[in-house]
């Protein structure tokens, strides 16, 4: 059961946390990197989640809340807000639109509500459990097509020093680009946008966090999708104030790819 009053507390925080993200668009120019050399956060990151916080301590009844800058805040409540105030950051430091805000509302471990919003495009994605996705009020779909050939896949990653991940990624990226019609990224909440609303057939991510991935976990499920790990397992998500960082694959398509996509990483 979605809580009293949550949905307009969602669209609220996406609009306005669009909203202060495009006040900064174009003069911010200080990105700090966090762990690597690929992540990285900037003015707009914390002056958008300056405004989500906000709105969420405006509530009479708080919710727990995981954001990707402030981390854990615990309001001991069985509901938790995930925030990432600004996906896409170095999209955004360099001048590109492919950016936005995203959040999810969790019961205990489950994503139950949820929304993504491209303030430049202006065009808000949510999503409700067991009641489907919508795009700026329209309701969406996956594509319905099974071909591979037909399809354009967005693989997005970063350079990893694990031993072997880079050179394992580049080998899918090979075995992807023989059987799809093209490769496409913009490593931000872009690339599940639009699987969710059947413009690319799916999108795949080695290295996201819980932030990243919860609302395009049920929001793609809910637009007749199929979402799991990179080895085609249920993705279980970890809200603890330990594990909550921890890092996730994903694989999100049409449903009638999912298994050839599979096939095919298998493949490499």
């Amino acid at each position: 059961m979605i809580p009293e009053k949550a949905r307009d507390t969602l669209l609220s925080a996406l609009k306005q946390g669009g909203e202060a993200l495009m006040n900064h668009l174009g003069r911010t120019s200080d990105a700090t990197v966090k762990e690597s050399i690929s992540s990285v956060v900037t003015e707009a990151d914390l002056a958008s989640e300056k405004v989500i916080l906000e709105i969420f301590q405006d509530t009479a009844d708080p919710f727990n809340v995981i954001t990707e800058e402030a981390g854990y805040i615990d309001h001991g409540s069985e509901y938790t807000w995930v925030v990432d105030p600004l996906d896409g950051t170095s999209n955004f430091a360099a001048g590109l639109p492919w950016f936005g805000v995203i959040i999810a509302l969790f019961h205990k471990e489950v994503p139950i509500l949820g929304g993504m919003y491209l303030p430049v495009y202006k065009e808000l994605y949510t999503t409700e459990q067991g009641k489907g996705s919508w795009k700026n009020g329209e309701a969406i779909q996956v594509t319905d097509s099974g071909k591979l050939e037909e399809q354009l896949v967005a693989y997005s990653f970063d350079f990893s020093d694990a031993p072997g991940k880079t050179e394992s990624e580049m080998e899918i990226l090979k075995s992807l680009s023989k059987r799809v019609r093209n490769i496409r990224s913009t490593n931000s909440l872009v690339d599940f946008c639009y699987t969710a609303d059947g413009r690319l057939g799916a999108a795949l991510n080695q290295t996201t966090k819980i932030w990243d991935i919860a609302v395009p976990w049920l929001m793609i499920r809910e637009a007749g999708g199929k979402v799991t790990d990179i080895q085609g397992k249920e993705i279980r998500f970890d809200l603890s104030a330990r594990k909550f960082g921890k890092n996730y694959t994903i694989l999100a398509s049409g449903a009638k790819l999912h298994r050839k996509l599979m096939l095919t990483i298998e493949l490499k």
